[in-house]
């Protein structure tokens, strides 16, 4: 029987390419390797993009009302993360600092030496990780839907506001109730699909489930460490909290004390009508964002 969600994937890399990308296996060593899609002609005068995906998908379905119109004025990058799309690792180092490393490690590899980020949601954590142990590789970086680092108190406060017992149950669903739940929760208007597309999209977009529970249980980290406060790191890069206003995951609350957090480099914006899934429910409105600051960024 045909999965539906599964047979769209050759139209997906269709278009991907016609955007003038090509997709890319690199070797990092001979336990681990990334994919990544790249531009076919990298233009040296283009700054480059790269684009960061969350937990429920790999980076082109994630980033797919996006790329076409980054592509057009950057040089594009979007990896799979470990254990998401054809990337995989034997290590069992599942921090996003491992991650951030993989990641700088791809795109050296590729030719990037300088570039700005955009982070979603698990790939914001990744991107914070890789700004703060690379600021000669990230310039800037626009962040939706995300935190600094998954603190125990913040996991708590989450899980508990939403209703369950661990990030597993919300964020790996194994039933169309599941899911449908999860999809409730993550977007601002409910969505409505037959079942046998949220069946489809559970055999394609769930594989890897003992590892990517073991990459959540890898991002939580205590308050506190040797009995002190953890402080928040000093980015000198430019950063935009780019945030769906109805966001029920991380709330817009969060976003604005982040903001303070991080201090006077970082901008903060909303998008109406759009939750933690912003970038789906709205678009065109979500990646104009993106290319308005990334302008203010290249300006000169």
């Amino acid at each position: 029987m045909v999965n539906w969600v599964e047979a769209q994937e050759p139209i997906l890399h269709w278009l991907v390419k016609r955007a003038g990308l090509q997709k890319q296996t690199v070797e990092l060593d001979p336990n681990t390797s990334i994919t990544i899609w790249c531009p076919k002609e990298k233009k040296e005068d283009r700054p480059s993009v790269v684009m960061i995906h969350g937990f429920a998908a790999e980076g082109i379905v994630t980033w797919q009302f996006q790329f076409g119109g980054i592509a057009k004025d950057y040089n594009l990058y979007i990896p799979d993360l470990l254990f998401f799309g054809g990337s995989k690792t034997t290590s069992k180092d599942r921090s996003p600092e491992f991650q951030a490393e993989c990641l700088a490690k791809v795109l050296e590899s590729v030719g990037v030496k300088r570039c700005s980020l955009v982070g979603f949601s698990y790939g914001g954590m990744v991107s914070f990780k890789l700004a703060e142990a690379r600021p000669d590789l990230v310039e800037a970086m626009v962040i939706s839907g995300s935190v600094i680092a998954m603190t125990d108190s913040i996991s708590t406060e989450t899980l508990d506001r939403l209703g369950f017992t661990s990030s597993s149950d919300l964020l790996l669903p194994e039933s169309i109730k599941g899911l449908k739940a999860l999809l409730s929760i993550a977007t601002h208007r409910n969505l409505w699909f037959p079942n046998f597309l949220y069946k489809d999209y559970l055999e394609v977009m769930f594989a890897n489930r003992k590892e990517r529970s073991e990459l959540l249980e890898g991002l939580l980290i205590s308050n506190e460490k040797d009995g002190k406060s953890k402080t928040v790191p000093s980015f000198p890069q430019k950063i935009q909290l780019l945030w769906g206003h109805e966001d029920r995951i991380f709330d817009i609350e969060l976003a604005k004390k982040m903001k303070e957090q991080l201090g006077e480099k970082v901008s903060f914006h909303s998008i109406e009508k759009g939750g933690h899934l912003v970038h789906l429910e709205r678009p065109c409105v979500y990646t104009q964002c993106i290319k308005d600051f990334l302008e203010q960024v290249y300006k000169n």
